[in-house]
């Protein structure tokens, strides 16, 4: 969809990031998160659009969002999706102080965001902080002993036969996947086993992401009933895999560094900016399962400084990992406790995106 169209159907758009978090400084980009209702050919024709993130060099009619690059507004039901799925980066536009932009719809739908906090929270805001963590241990490890040479498939037991392809690998860790949740999903004693790998993790990209370990390729062999040489082929070819996308990421970290913020991360021994977003996603994470409310200025949770002393290379890497560690126990404790329901009311949610449609109007 066109700019000017788009925004003509926004019912709110907010300042986040930096500036939202209250931590922004001189040089720091403004980040617009907003949604819209799309038009009638979108919901009852073959039209599809799910957000806007480019071509905001195109004429409009907000002139805050001119040539602006880091913008993204959402269609209205791809918005609710990622907000039922408990997205941090999604959670946070409902719960702003001000917007530059906000209709009647726009409010009915904040007046109704407490319908999207859950106990899943622990899940996803645990899992993003996890993500900056893997992100300042991979440069880290970069940093303290750089990859020397590319990985090469005979370092990896791969001799007389071809590497399998991301694709091949991809695709036969998919009908594993489907295989093991269809051992589970069918069984009542295994339902918090099924929801855990199907809802609460990202079971499919954790099986992706790592090596299959030496105790599951019998396993992994009997259930889909393969060659005892493929699996080990398979297990080869991920490790290499895996280590020709790190050198692949090692390579492209170096060529697009910051100058500035390398200087940082060198003389810290890790990256500032990732260190203080996975505290503030903790502490946050902690905050919305003890309170049921989302504090997105940090200076009105409290932490505000904390997390600038961070950016400031204040806190050492060992009291960054013992605060990451510390948190994590506090939202294990938090989520047992927390008046929170389990998962999202996804028929009275679905009430609100069609009341909200409706009262927008086609």
């Amino acid at each position: 969809m066109k700019r000017i169209d788009v925004e003509n159907r926004a019912i709110l758009i907010g300042l986040v990031g930096s500036h939202g978090y209250g931590l922004n400084r001189p040089d720091s980009d403004f980040d617009y998160r907003g949604v819209f209702i799309a038009p009638k050919p979108y919901y009852l024709g073959f039209e599809r659009v799910e957000q806007k993130d480019s071509g905001w060099d195109e004429p409009g009619i907000l002139a805050f969002l001119d040539g602006n690059k880091d913008t993204v507004i959402y269609e209205l039901r791809k918005y609710i999706s990622l907000l039922a799925g408990a997205n941090p980066n999604i959670i946070e536009l409902l719960w702003l102080k001000e917007y530059p932009l906000i209709t009647p719809v726009g409010e009915t739908l904040i007046n109704h965001r407490q319908l999207f906090l859950t106990k899943k929270v622990k899940h996803t805001y645990a899992g993003y902080a996890y993500a900056q963590i893997k992100k300042i241990e991979s440069h880290r490890k970069w940093l303290l002993n750089p990859p020397q040479t590319k990985p090469n498939p005979a370092d990896y037991g791969i001799t007389d036969t071809e590497v399998l392809s991301k694709e091949e690998l991809n695709a036969f860790l998919e009908y594993l996947y489907l295989l093991i949740r269809g051992k589970i999903e069918f069984l009542a004693e295994a339902e918090q086993l099924y929801q855990l790998l199907t809802g609460d993790i990202d079971f499919k990209g954790i099986l992706k992401q790592y090596t299959l370990p030496e105790e599951a390729l019998e396993y992994t062999q009997n259930l889909t009933h393969s060659r005892k040489d493929f699996i080990r082929l398979l297990q080869r070819s991920q490790a290499y895999q895996g280590a020709l996308r790190e050198w692949k990421a090692y390579q492209d970290w170096q060529k697009n560094r910051n100058p500035a913020r390398a200087e940082t991360e060198r003389k810290s021994g890790y990256d500032l900016k990732h260190g203080m977003h996975c505290i503030r996603l903790l502490r946050s994470g902690v905050e919305i399962l003890r309170h049921g409310q989302v504090f997105v200025n940090r200076y009105d949770a409290g932490d505000g400084d904390d997390l600038k002393a961070i950016l400031a290379g204040e806190y050492s890497y060992e009291k960054l990992m013992q605060t990451a560690d510390n948190l994590m126990q506090e939202m294990d404790i938090a989520y047992q406790n927390s008046p929170l329901p389990h998962r999202p009311d996804m028929e009275a949610i679905n009430q609100l995106c069609v009341q909200l449609v409706e009262d927008y109007g086609f």
